[in-house]
Parts: structure tokens; sequence; C-alpha cells
């Protein structure tokens, strides 16, 4: 099938925002870039797809407020830094949305509620209120209070765990690379479709990264695991071109699509 065909499908989307989408080089949230992507978003929306949206960049957002040039090693640093820009991010996106009609809810998580069953529905039962109520769900992991034995690691992660758990269609990974490619970025082919993932594809993601992210692009094969197993599909994109999530539905050859198994 080809990718408008797949794509004509889609009623529930989950679209991850990685930190290199969210900042500018010198660690400042890139709202204009924001605001294009929220554009879209409403774009979405109103062709009655839902949405929920797992955003990075809370800690450096934090980072530049509290004077930090390096991400801290400290554990109490980084939960600061994240507590103070976790509250800067959903400002701009309440605003972004609010302007064009829209509302935003904001859920915090860690690992544990995804593993204990009661937490676990609960938070499903959160997920399914907002949808219908129209609400867009903003998710991020609970950075200012997580420790290691209930931290997911990395938003890549955490957007794979969330698509399952709403049931959602597809998954969307937006970062700084324009997919997986056989080589580094720009030295080897771009794969725009990927039917297994096999060792060879695995092998592939260890070249590839970012500065920015934690995970890099072994992270996003192991979210591309968990969602397709599940009989859903993952693309990566590049979350820094013009009208990304537009050019995505209208079926473009770009980023790497990952289909169910």
């Amino acid at each position: 099938m080809k990718r408008n065909q797949l794509l004509d499908s889609i009623n529930r989307v989950v679209v991850k925002l990685g930190t290199p989408v969210l900042t500018t080089e010198d660690n400042r949230l890139d709202t204009s870039r924001m605001e294009e992507l929220v554009e879209q978003f409403v774009w979405l929306r109103k062709k009655g797809i839902q949405l929920a949206i797992v955003t990075s960049g809370a800690i450096v957002a934090g980072m530049r407020s509290l004077g930090l040039r390096i991400r801290p090693k400290n554990l109490a640093k980084l939960q600061a830094a994240a507590s103070v820009g976790q509250s800067q991010l959903m400002r701009i996106y309440e605003r972004l949305f609010k302007e064009r009609g829209l509302i935003v809810g904001q859920i915090l998580l860690t690992k544990d509620i995804l593993t204990e069953r009661e937490r676990y529905l609960n938070v499903r039962n959160t997920f399914s209120s907002l949808f219908s109520s129209n609400v867009i769900p903003i998710i991020n992991e609970n950075d200012s209070v997580a420790v290691d034995e209930i931290k997911f690691g990395d938003n890549d992660t955490l957007s794979a765990l969330v698509t399952n758990l709403v049931e959602a269609d597809l998954l969307i990974i937006l970062s700084d690379v324009d997919g997986l490619y056989t080589n580094y970025p720009g030295e080897g082919k771009l794969l725009f479709r990927v039917r297994e993932i096999s060792p060879e594809i695995e092998e592939l993601a260890k070249r590839t990264g970012s500065s920015k992210s934690i995970g890099g692009m072994i992270t996003k094969i192991e979210a591309a695991k968990t969602v397709t197993k599940e009989g859903k599909m993952m693309l990566i994109a590049n979350g820094r071109k013009a009208e990304v999530i537009k050019k995505i539905f209208a079926g473009k050859k770009i980023g790497t699509l990952f289909l169910p198994e």
C-alpha cells in the first residue's frame, strides 16, 4: 500500500517532539517553531484526527532560567531544571492552542504508573476523558520527582508506551534527523520504509544520534519495536522542516515509516 492509503485510516496519533526540535542552539525554547507545529496540530484536529503530544525540552528550558550552561549531572539540579522548564513549556502550549480555540491538559508520568494495574487504568481513563472532551493531552515524564527506579529514561520510550496506552494508530517521532539512514546522515541512503526490525536495522541505529537528545536512534528503534508488535505504525521525521506533519499526512515520501508486525 502507498503511504497515503496507510495514513488515511489514522484516527488517533501520538506525536513526540524531541528537544532538538523545540530548542535553539543556545538552549532557548524555539517559540516560533513551536507555533508552526501547533498550527499543524490544529490542522490535524480539523481533519478529525485525535492527538496526544509527548514533549521534551523541559530540562533545557529550565537550565537557561537557572543559569546552567551544560546539562547538570546532579539529580537534584536536573529535577530543579525540569520543574522550572516544564511550567514554561506548558505556558507556551496553552497560549498557542488557546489562541486557536483548543484546550490542552498536562499529564506527567513516571514508569510505575504504567506498571501498576490500578494506576494504569486510572491514567487510561484520564486520557479517555480528555479525548472525549476535545482536550489535547500534553505529556512528559515527571522529571522533577522521578528517580532511576521509576524513570522511563527517554521520551522515545515514553511516547511508545503512551501510543499503546491510548490505542493510537500511529506514533510520529520528530527529531533533528530525516529518518534512519544506511549510514550516518548525509553519507548513506534514507530508508523510507522498514517492514521488519532486523539485527541489521538495529546495527544501523547505532551510527546516528543527536547532541541534545538522550537516546539517539537506538531508543527510537526500541520505540518502533514496542508499537509495531502491537499492530501500530511509527514514523521518524525531521521536526525542523516546514509543514512536516502536513507532508506526512499527504503521503509525501519523507522520514522512515515502520510498518506493524
